[in-house]
């Protein structure tokens, strides 16, 4: 199992026909994911990839019967299209776009909140790699062949890291149910939190690896909701550990202006959570791995 997407979920492409779109559709196409069409203004009635080209999402999801879609529309543009979405009725959508302003995603919150919880389009990113659920669908900009289908879940902030703990879990034999791009931005669709709560009720995932970084109380929040509501282990890195304070580091979310924003005070909350650490990120797939050996032991 999976979630958000998997093998029959129908995906639309928000800027199919841009050169950026167009290459990332191609890769997730190749991958066997069931891309179904794309959207760009003024184009609609034609042709991209072999697949039909709309003028809006609306008329797109109207054709298609489409569930997701990904964003790669540029950064002044990119909240329309997220809300473009969420109005067409988009069930999951992933925004791979950097550089939106904070404004414009705050701008983007306020608005998904017009619709009830149970009815709201689930949005990850902006500033993210996307979603892949290995051997089934992949709904983003990652290296697919790296991830080996399994029963471990991914969530992180950062791209990179993600590739690093599937390639590291892969050598390992150990597989991926999901792994869930959020994004490195201050304001972004879904936290660690809502992403864990989603992989706590898969049947097929057996064990989460959170991937956090400094800045945001994003990572506590996650360690309390664990230690409180999941029964499944959670194995947490934390990235930053020489990040002075005040300094930003890569991603525009990562600086630490807060008691309980530098990964040595995140780190101390997730222990006190009962979340097991990898010291390094060289040892994200050998603690998950061990985690999972003293899981069959006590089995």
């Amino acid at each position: 199992m999976a979630i958000f997407i998997n093998e029959k979920t129908p995906i639309l492409i928000q800027g199919f026909t841009g050169r950026i779109g167009t290459f990332h559709a191609q890769e997730m196409i190749d991958y066997g994911s069931n891309v179904v069409g794309g959207v760009t203004p003024g184009k609609g009635g034609t042709s991209h990839l072999g697949r039909p080209v709309f003028n809006t999402v609306k008329g797109a999801v109207d054709e298609t019967g489409a569930e997701a879609s990904i964003v790669f529309v540029p950064p002044p543009f990119a909240a329309d299209a997220i809300m473009e979405a969420a109005d067409a009725g988009i069930k999951y959508c992933v925004c791979i776009t950097d550089g939106i302003p904070a404004q414009d995603m705050i701008r983007v919150k306020r608005y998904m909140r017009r619709y009830k919880k149970e009815a709201r389009m689930i949005l990850t990113g902006p500033n993210c790699a996307g979603t892949i659920s290995p051997g089934k669908a992949m709904l983003g900009i990652m290296p697919g062949h790296i991830y080996l289908p399994g029963r471990v879940g991914i969530v992180g902030r950062s791209g990179t890291l993600g590739y690093e703990a599937a390639a590291q879990l892969k050598a390992l034999g150990i597989g991926v149910s999901t792994s869930v791009g959020i994004g490195g931005d201050p304001i972004n669709g879904s936290s660690h939190r809502d992403v864990l709560e989603h992989f706590e009720n898969d049947p097929e995932t057996d064990a989460i690896l959170m991937i956090g970084e400094i800045g945001g109380p994003q990572e506590a929040e996650a360690g309390l909701f664990a230690k409180e509501h999941m029964k499944k282990p959670v194995i947490a890195y934390i990235a930053g550990l020489s990040a002075p304070k005040g300094r930003r580091m890569g991603h525009a979310g990562a600086i630490v202006s807060a008691f309980g924003e530098s990964a040595a005070e995140k780190v101390e909350i997730l222990k006190g959570c009962g979340v097991a650490i990898a010291p390094t990120p060289s040892e994200m797939g050998s603690t998950v791995a061990q985690v999972l050996g003293k899981q069959k032991k006590v089995a």
